[in-house]
């Protein structure tokens, strides 16, 4: 089986492989700081690789690039906004913190995770406009299509909010990426799937699929030490992986096969600790489908 992977996507349109540096722009979330929230989404940390709260743009880049720089042969670079709303602030604040993630040369791509409910018209006019600069990305944490999943899993916002922030980025001409998790609480196979097919008929570009972990200091935890939430198995992961790429069109690429939590505070799986492991039994189960 064939899939457009995001190193093959980005060879295609830019010629190289990118590596991604993850940027922390101090931002929180409108889950979190008791605006529609106050405890997050269930799974929620909050937290990216290689954050760095406080710094510059310019200095967290620098030493993103120290991290990766070895294997990095191609020396070209997304500037990631991954922790928690990274849409979440005044215009004027967004503008200066992504126009300094742009600045450099060897940055192809500004990529921004955030809310669909975080998106006022204002905010995409700001990524229009740089979207006209150099690409831009925006990443959406939908997860499920399911509402009554949502709230199970206190995303906080109605699956229809995604449908019309994927909409709009599109009317701007910025590239979607959809977040799906595969193991939420109550959800079977069938359940899974159509949050697949719901990502892919709203129109969006990528897709980074991720298995449920455990984290510390998460509600899912509690549920957890509770027996009320049983992990996914890594057989069946990868098989529920296999049955979401059949059904992604080959212009849709695919950013992520499996996440990994932070290992430090990661309860369970713990089969996802092995991430190297798990992509390449997940490859081989992939062309052998």
């Amino acid at each position: 089986m064939k899939y457009l992977s995001m190193n093959e996507y980005c060879r295609e349109k830019f010629g190289v492989k990118l590596y991604r540096l993850s940027v922390d722009g101090g931002f929180t979330c409108p889950n979190r700081d008791g605006t529609k929230g106050a405890g997050g989404c269930i799974f929620c940390t909050g937290s990216g690789e290689f954050c760095s709260e406080g710094e510059t743009v310019s200095s967290q880049l620098e030493k993103a690039k120290k991290l990766v720089e070895k294997k990095n042969k191609g020396g070209k670079y997304i500037s990631y906004f991954g922790s928690f709303t990274n849409t979440y602030a005044p215009v004027p604040y967004l503008k200066k913190l992504f126009y300094d993630a742009i600045k450099p040369d060897d940055i192809l791509v500004l990529s921004v995770a955030t809310r669909p409910d975080c998106l006022p018209d204002e905010t995409i006019s700001l990524l229009s406009e740089i979207n006209k600069i150099k690409p831009v990305w925006v990443e959406l944490g939908l997860q499920t299509s399911s509402d009554d999943t949502a709230e199970k899993i206190n995303r906080r916002y109605k699956t229809s909010e995604y449908s019309d922030a994927v909409t709009k980025l599109k009317d701007n001409g910025i590239y979607v990426i959809t977040h799906l998790i595969f193991g939420l609480p109550g959800e079977n196979r069938g359940d899974m799937m159509r949050s697949v097919k719901f990502a892919v008929n709203s129109g969006t570009d990528g897709i980074k699929i991720h298995c449920l972990y455990v984290s510390e200091n998460t509600e899912l935890a509690k549920m957890y030490e509770r027996n009320e939430y049983r992990c996914l198995g890594e057989d069946e992961y990868i098989s529920l992986v296999i049955n979401a790429l059949k059904l992604i069109p080959p212009d849709v690429a695919i950013h992520r096969l499996t996440g990994d939590g932070d290992k430090r505070t990661l309860i369970a799986p713990e089969w996802t600790k092995n991430k190297k492991e798990v992509l390449n039994r997940m490859k081989k189960a992939i062309g052998d489908a």
